[in-house]
């Protein structure tokens, strides 16, 4: 059996050499962006070329800020840790001497922070979607 009909519906191919369906309907690219209320809560559709960017930018502010914030807590924790000498010394040498106790729940402070906002902007990040993304589902009737 020939597939004739799918090859008649798509003539052109975009800049990644997919095919561009010729019927609007079934081009997830013609999909309106903007925020709306989706199966999983709020999200914004945007275009691929921005998901990709948003995704990708906002997983790597969330490991960074996972990163340093660990890092900070363990250097609350631990009296002989290397980030914890280090601050120390440079705090010392601008002439700022910071007790202990107080240097300890500033470091965890800081660094529970960090975790925090690292999530925060994880979880901002997975709020967005492409064009086209889930529209299989919501269209199937399983019932």
């Amino acid at each position: 059996m020939s597939d004739t009909g799918n090859e008649e519906r798509f003539q052109a191919t975009d800049e990644t050499g997919d095919p561009i369906a010729t019927d609007d309907r079934d081009d997830p690219r013609n999909e309106p962006v903007g925020p709306r209320v989706g199966p999983d809560g709020r999200e914004i559709v945007v275009p691929l070329r921005l998901y990709k960017t948003v995704t990708t930018f906002s997983t790597l502010a969330a490991v960074v800020a996972y990163f340093i914030g660990f890092t900070l807590v363990d250097a609350a924790t631990l009296q002989v840790s290397f980030i914890r000498t280090t601050i120390v010394y440079v705090l010392e040498t601008i002439g700022l001497g910071i007790e202990e106790g107080v240097l300890t729940a500033l470091l965890a402070i800081v660094g529970i922070g960090l975790i925090l906002l690292g999530t925060a902007v994880y979880v901002l990040g997975t709020r967005f979607r492409a064009q086209g993304m889930g529209k299989a589902q919501e269209d199937t009737s399983e019932g």
